[in-house]
């Protein structure tokens, strides 16, 4: 049976994108067919993870909620050779980079219930295995929307204040919106943290399982999104920790 995951943060710079991408990664390393749309229209980026620039994006989320194209028309095939290898593949819906189609949604939004059956004719159309939504940060209608048809949300947060507090009103939200799977991951933590300790501190705080607790990596920082971390570097520690991660929500 497929599954939707959704992959979220309250705020912007907590490894969201980078946490979706390598997950497709690892599930698509496994033989499944994957597929990540990037639902962050007015700040698009998980596209350059997968090599591509913003003007070789010839087709977009844009395209099919405002010039009628089939959703499975406006998905790219990004599958790395590796993958491809192990019979996995990765499709990729992102959001346009064109500066009047953002200007677009800011000034005049756009069927948000589109989007969500969009996202239910990808499941069907391209036979997947797995479905991951890259969501815009914060909770707007487009988010709700996501979460109410995904079967796991993972949410991603720093050890920081401002993210604790905002990850406590997104929990409360995906339970009240009745998401059967509701998962922590906490990234970019800083060495002097025993990540076993903040694991149980977070775990309790929320209710909710954490899934892994990924360091601040100074290797990750040097890729600077210009591919997948995963595959660039699998033996490395982070590395497996996507894969173990993986497997839990496979």
């Amino acid at each position: 049976m497929s599954q939707v995951i959704s992959i979220h943060s309250f705020r912007g710079g907590t490894g969201k994108s980078n946490t979706t991408a390598n997950l497709a990664a690892m599930l698509a390393s496994e033989g499944k067919r994957v597929c990540v749309i990037d639902t962050d229209i007015q700040s698009p980026g998980i596209h350059v993870l997968f090599g591509l620039e913003g003007e070789n994006v010839t087709s977009s989320l844009n395209d099919f909620l405002w010039s009628g194209r089939a959703i499975e028309d406006v998905a790219i095939d990004v599958t790395p050779n590796a993958v491809r290898e192990k019979s996995g593949q990765i499709y990729l819906v992102p959001s346009s980079i064109k500066p009047g189609e953002i200007s677009r949604v800011m000034r005049e939004g756009y069927d948000a219930r589109q989007l969500t059956q969009g996202l239910k004719e990808l499941l069907t159309k391209l036979k997947l295995d797995y479905l991951l939504i890259d969501t815009h940060p914060g909770l707007g209608q487009e988010t709700l929307l996501s979460l109410v048809i995904s079967n796991t949300v993972i949410i991603v947060l720093r050890p920081d204040q401002q993210d604790y507090e905002g990850t406590g009103i997104t929990v409360r939200i995906a339970q009240e919106l009745r998401v059967p799977n509701i998962l922590l991951m906490v990234n970019k933590s800083p060495s002097s943290l025993n990540p076993d300790a903040l694991a149980e501190q977070v775990q309790e705080a929320y209710g909710c399982k954490v899934i892994a607790v990924l360091p601040h990596s100074d290797e990750m920082m040097e890729l600077a999104s210009r591919g997948l971390f995963s595959l660039e570097q699998p033996t490395h520690p982070i590395s497996e920790k996507y894969r173990a991660i993986a497997s839990q929500i496979g």
